[in-house]
Formats: C-alpha cells, sequence, structure tokens
C-alpha cells in the first residue's frame, strides 16, 4: 500500500482516503476506485496494474490500456436501479414482464382467469379504455343501420377478443334505454355473434357485468329490474346464456343487491311461465317488429322490383331474406293476381314461381296452396279483373303442362262453384258495416259509438248480429298490432255481449282458422290468448271452454290445440295478471295496466270511504273503472273480512248490489268467500267467532243467489262437531 500511495500526490491520497471511508466495505475495494481526478466515481480507466491512465508505465504496449479490461466498456452506468432490479445484466424484478408478454392456452400452467387480472395494467387500462370508445360508437352505428353482418365485421377488426365482455354489457346497457325495436335489435346482435364473433364466456362474463352493475343502471334506467330481466330470459330462450346462470349469480351476489330481484324477476316472471319462450321472444315484438303487414308489404315490393328490372337473382336474394318459407304462399298468390292483372308481365312472374320451384326456394305445398287462395278469391278478383275465372284457369293449366303445379290438388275451377254456400243478402250487408265500425273503432277507440251502432243493427232480423261482430273484430285484430288486439279485448269486455254470442263468435273464429292461418301464421296462438283473456275479463265463464272443445273432436284439431293453449295460460301462475298485460293493457293508453298493490290499495280506500257514508253508485263505479274484472274476488274477500271484524252488514249491502247489477259475478264471489275461508285460522285470533259469523254469511249468500249451492265450507262439519254453530 506504502509503494501504491507513493506515485500519488498529497491531494490525491486525500481523496482516495474519504472515498475509502464513504464507501461500503464489503462491496468496494480500493482497487476498483478510479483515482483520475475527472471522474472519480466511474472506473474508466486504469491498467491491469492499477496505475492511473494519466501515468502509463514505459513497458506498456502502445495503444489503449482497456484492451485487456475484462469488465464492461459502456458508458451506460451498470449498477442495480433503485428497488435492486432492472439494471442491465440483471434478471429484473419477480414479478416484472416485457411489453411481448403473453398468455398461451397450450401452456400446462395456463389459468384462464389470468386472461382477466394483470398483464402490464398500464397497458390494459389504455387498450380497455380504447376499446369502450370504438365499442360505443360501433353499437350506436349498428342501431341506426341494423346491420348485424358490418357490426360483427368491425368487432373482429377490434381485435380484442378479451374485452367483448364489456361490448355486451355496453350493447344491452345502451338498448335498456332505448325502444323496443332497439332492444330487440341488441337481442339478435348478441345471438348472431354468439360463439362467433364473441365467445360464450365473454357473454357470460358480459351478463354478469350488468348484473353487478344493476344498482348503477337503476339510477338513469328506473325499469332496470324487469329490462334487464327481460334480457336475461331472452339469452337463456336464445341459447346464449345457460339457465344455471341465474342460481350461479344469486348465490355472489349480496342479498341487498338489486342484481338478485333481476335475477329472480327473470326466473319468476319470465322463465317460469308457460309458453315462455313465445311470450319472451314476442315482448318487444320479435323478429325486429316484423308483422304480417310488414312481410306482404316487402313480397309486394319485390315484385314490382322484378317486373320492371327482370332480375331473377336480386328476387331471389329477396325471398331468401324474409326467412319466411311458411308464407310463400303469399308470394305465389301475389305473383299470380298481378299476372292476371298485368298480362304483359305474365312471361316473367311465371317464370319466376317455375323457375323459384325448380331450385327448391319455394316448394310444392306453398306453391299448391298460393292457387288454392287464389280460387277461393276469384269472384272478388272478376270485380276487378274482366274474366278473371278464364285466365286463371289458363294460367294454371300452363303451370301445370310445364310441371311445376299439381293440377289434381287443386279445387274446382268450374263457371258453377260447386256447393257454393250463399250468404243472407242481411249477412253479407251486416259485415260489411261491421268492418266499417271496427276499423273506425281503432281510429277512435269509441265504445260508446260502436255499441250505439250495435243496438240498432240488433233490430234487424238477423239473429247472428253479434257472434258475426264478434268474429270480424277478433279476425281484424289479428292480423294488426298489439295496440289493435288490446283494444278489441277491451271493447268484448266492455259490450257486455250475452256469453252465448261470444262463444258462438269463436266457434265462427275456429273453424274459419284454417283459412285465417294463410294469412296469419300464428293463429293458433293469437286465438289462444284472446279466448284466455275473454275468461280472464269474465267475457265467457271457464265451463264455457268446454263447450267450445266438444265442438272440435281430435287432438290435432286446430279446435284443440287453441283450447289447450288457453287452458295453460289461465293455469299458470298469476295468469290473470299475465294475460292481461300480455298486449301492453290499457287499450291504446301508455299505461301498462296497475300493479297488484296499487289496486289493493284501490280496493282498501273505496270501501273505507263507502262504509263511511259513500253513495252505492259511485263505489260501482269506482269498481268498474278499476278495469281488473278477475281481481274483483279481492273486494269481496275485503267487505266480507271487514263485516266479520266490525259486525257491519253496510259492505254487505254493497256486495249485493254489485252481484245484483252483474259488476261481481257469481265466479268472483266464490273466489271471494274460498279466499276468506282459507284465512279463518288468523281471523280468528282477532275476532274468536270469525268460524260462526262465516259460516252464517256463507248460508246467507246461498240464500240470496250470490253463491252457488255447490259452494261448501270444508271446514263447516268440524266446526259443528266442536259446537261452535249453534
Amino acid at each position: 500500500m506504502e509503494n501504491k500511495d507513493s506515485f500519488l500526490s498529497k491531494d490525491q491520497r486525500k481523496l482516495v482516503r474519504s472515498l475509502s471511508e464513504s464507501a461500503d466495505p464489503l462491496t468496494v475495494s480500493a482497487l476498483q476506485i478510479s483515482t483520475s481526478p475527472k471522474s472519480p466515481r466511474s472506473p474508466k480507466s486504469y491498467s491491469k496494474h492499477g496505475s492511473s491512465r494519466a501515468s502509463p508505465s514505459k513497458g506498456s504496449p502502445r495503444g489503449s490500456p482497456r484492451k485487456n479490461d475484462r469488465r464492461q466498456h459502456s458508458p451506460r452506468d451498470g449498477r442495480p436501479k433503485k428497488g435492486g432490479c432492472g439494471g442491465k445484466g440483471t434478471w429484473g424484478g419477480l414479478l416484472d414482464t416485457d411489453d411481448n408478454y403473453f398468455i398461451d392456452p397450450n401452456d400446462p400452467n395456463y389459468d384462464s382467469t389470468e386472461e382477466y387480472e394483470r398483464p402490464s395494467a398500464k397497458k390494459s387500462a389504455g387498450d380497455l379504455d380504447e376499446f369502450k370508445k370504438k365499442a360505443t360508437i360501433i353499437v350506436e352505428e349498428y342501431f341506426a343501420t341494423d346491420d348485424v353482418l358490418s357490426a360483427a365485421n368491425e368487432l373482429r377488426e377490434l381485435r380484442k377478443p378479451n374485452y367483448n365482455y364489456y361490448f355486451v354489457k355496453k350493447l344491452i346497457s345502451i338498448a335498456m334505454d332505448r325502444h323496443d325495436k332497439e332492444k330487440e335489435m341488441a337481442a339478435v346482435l348478441l345471438s348472431a355473434l354468439y360463439a362467433d364473433a364473441i365467445d360464450p364466456p365473454q357473454v357470460y362474463r358480459g351478463f354478469i357485468k350488468l348484473v353487478e352493475s344493476a344498482d348503477d343502471l337503476i339510477v338513469d334506467i328506473p325499469d332496470t329490474v324487469d329490462v334487464l330481466a327481460l334480457f336475461i330470459a331472452r339469452a337463456v330462450v336464445d341459447d346464449i346464456l345457460p339457465p344455471a346462470f341465474l342460481k350461479k349469480q344469486m348465490a355472489a351476489l349480496p342479498k341487498e343487491s338489486k342484481g338478485i330481484e333481476v335475477l329472480k324477476r327473470a326466473e319468476k316472471g319470465y322463465l317460469e311461465a308457460p309458453l315462455h319462450a313465445e311470450i319472451i321472444e314476442r315482448r318487444w315484438g320479435g323478429s325486429k317488429n316484423k308483422t304480417v303487414e310488414d312481410v306482404k308489404v316487402r313480397i309486394n315490393d319485390l315484385l314490382i322490383e322484378y317486373v320492371v328490372s327482370g332480375d331473377k337473382k336480386e328476387a331471389f336474394r329477396c325471398i331468401n331474406d324474409l326467412k319466411v318459407p311458411f308464407f310463400h304462399h303469399e308470394i305465389v298468390k301475389r305473383a299470380v293476381t298481378m299476372a292476371m292483372e298485368r298480362r304483359q308481365a305474365e312471361g316473367r312472374l311465371l317464370g319466376l314461381l317455375k323457375e323459384a320451384s325448380e331450385e327448391g326456394l319455394i316448394n310444392a305445398s306453398q306453391i299448391t296452396k298460393g292457387f288454392g287462395r287464389i280460387i277461393d278469391v276469384v269472384d272478388d278478383l272478376s270485380l276487378d279483373i274482366p274474366n278473371a275465372r278464364g285466365i286463371l284457369h289458363s294460367l294454371i293449366s300452363k303451370a301445370a303442362s310445364e310441371g311445376w303445379l299439381c293440377a289434381s290438388s287443386l279445387k274446382s275451377l268450374s263457371s258453377e262453384p260447386e256447393k257454393r254456400l250463399l250468404e243472407d243478402t242481411d249477412t253479407k250487408l251486416f259485415k260489411m258495416k261491421a268492418q266499417s265500425i271496427i276499423q273506425e273503432y281503432f281510429l277512435s277507440g269509441d265504445i260508446l259509438e260502436v255499441s250505439g251502432c250495435l243496438e240498432s243493427e240488433k233490430k234487424s232480423s238477423l239473429n247472428e248480429v253479434n257472434a258475426i261482430f264478434v268474429k270480424r273484430l277478433i279476425t281484424l285484430a289479428m292480423d294488426r298490432k298489439n295496440r289493435e288486439k288490446e283494444m278489441a279485448s277491451v271493447l268484448l269486455s266492455s259490450l257486455f255481449l250475452p256469453a252465448d254470442d261470444v262463444v258462438n263468435g269463436f266457434v265462427m273464429l275456429i273453424e274459419s282458422a284454417d283459412d285465417t292461418a294463410l294469412d296469419n301464421p300464428v293463429v293458433v296462438e293469437d286465438l289462444a290468448m284472446f279466448l284466455a283473456r275473454a275468461v280472464v275479463d269474465e267475457v265467457v265463464a271457464p265451463q264455457h271452454l268446454e263447450e267450445i272443445g266438444s265442438q272440435f273432436l281430435g287432438a290435432e284439431s286446430i279446435g284443440s290445440k287453441v283450447l289447450q293453449m288457453a287452458k295453460s295460460l289461465l293455469n299458470a301462475r298469476l295468469s290473470g295478471e299475465r294475460i292481461l298485460r300480455c298486449w301492453g293493457g290499457g287499450g291504446g293508453s301508455s299505461r301498462p295496466g296497475w300493479a297488484v298493490e296499487d289496486v289493493k290499495d284501490k280496493i282498501g280506500r273505496l270501501l273505507e270511504e263507502y262504509e263511511s257514508g259513500g253513495d252505492v253508485r259511485e263505489a260501482r263505479r269506482c269498481i268498474k273503472e278499476l278495469g281488473m274484472p278477475f281481481f274483483h274476488h279481492e273486494i269481496v274477500k275485503k267487505a266480507l273480512v271487514s263485516v266479520i271484524e266490525k259486525k257491519n252488514e253496510r259492505l254487505w249491502g254493497l256486495l249485493k248490489e254489485c252481484s245484483d247489477s252483474g259488476h261481481i259475478t257469481m265466479n268472483q264471489m266464490m273466489k271471494g268467500f274460498g279466499r276468506v275461508e282459507e284465512s279463518l285460522d288468523d281471523l280468528a285470533l282477532d275476532v274468536p267467532d270469525a268460524k260462526k259469523q262465516f259460516i252464517h254469511y256463507v248460508e246467507k249468500a246461498k240464500t240470496e243467489g250470490w253463491l252457488d249451492s255447490s259452494f261448501w265450507f270444508s271446514k263447516l262439519d268440524n266446526a259443528r262437531e266442536n259446537g261452535s254453530c249453534q
């Protein structure tokens, strides 16, 4: 050390000593410290003998003294960074990953949850923000254009499959705050993208996020619980979400979460209902609100365009896009009718039908059905097309000779139709008047006007006025939208027609259902719903269903199918409320129908008001304004309980008035008494002689004709045995 110090000046010795004292003795030695006055900290240049570059030995080789130095020569500082990792030549931090890090599904240690947890947090956050912006744009564009293919392509181009769950969440959350059209479009898009552009786990995770955010969504969308529940039910029906999703998420969410309410509503309110698939799919209009009228308009447009352009490929593409193969007979009917009207286009239109038949686009059954429909209305066509019968006969002969129509399966087209029933002149006249009355009602909603018109018609000698009117009303409503269907049901319940006339009207409807099905493919479902609604509104009684069924034997007949479906609807839990709201409720009003609790509250208030000195007429008016005749048993129950508790027979008088005037039917009376019987044990805790009083009022109601003699108090025998009935 002394020899080494002899080469140093006095100032250099002081510098070495100070550096030695401040250095870590475990990591730094004297030989590692540069003595260059230019850079006392960084080891820049020294010989293997430890001498300074400023004083090389004479024997040293010419050139740089660093030539054989093993240390790195980079000017970059190689010491570890703060934290002890990340320096040059080091392994880096324990949890550090580079920018090219990715998860390989083929790795034996692959864990799918890692995909959602962390790689490169800053970069992931930026990517997700960018994805969110682009996903919102795609959704908005889709709602504007209704282009499923374009939306799918744009989503793929983002190349972020791990973020597709957010697209699912965004699509539904935006649709929830829009109209039914957008809700249906969102459901259709999800179904189209499932397992194609979006992997099933991403769809599943998207719905998890939606349910978890229900508490936030409800701030901006008050009906979040119902709308989101319907989206979940629709996803289950469309097979893009497993039914087990509901149970798993119920177990995972906090009990006070709105998400629990959503899942319960989806399960109990939608998925457990009979025929729930059909109801859910048609809740927002179905097929993007495609109605029979819409399809007919599109068919007419494509035929007109084809007559002008002659482009068969485009016509076939339009037919395929309709996606209604069961309704192709309408294309045949309209094409043949157009050929009869425009003789110059006859060859082109028949050529279209021929090629469509040969390529299997329109099957033989649909072609036969289409020609058969024209034969049925050929007499009406004759009013506008001279010699319509002869023209149609020539078209049938031509099609049969070319081999794309089986003429032997058609009805006879003789000049004098065989077995043709001539309708009575009065009947024809009334049908025309009825159609005019109904169409005007659909525009005005004036029930009193309809009632007045019917009263004037009843003075004629025609016996089936009411039945014909019922048939015409429902037939016209079935071919229209939910508003008109609801208005038809409201009108039926408001006219107070005899039940037998309404039953005859439904019999006529079912008898003509085969013909109606040609224009309305869902005629069975519609008729079943109208029939169930008539029972709920007490326009007809439940026993009338059996009367209708007795006229249609055979399990495969349309009548049997209609009755079976109507009974399924009526036997469902809370069937009254559901059927009442099947078309929106309120007869074209924006009000979807009263909630049960609201109705109970209104009934309680009207009974209290009447009991305290109210007027009978006012009470009856309030009962009628409720518009829920299927729920009148609640009035009977509350009134009877109040009579038993307070021994005040003023409310008994109200029940008598309602029964005598027909405002409350015997069926509802029996239901109300039955509900009181079920609650007698609880009522007896406050009123010890409740059972005795109830038996007394049952007998009194039977005497006055409110209850049928078949009504029997099941606890009557026990009450007598216990001596509570004297």
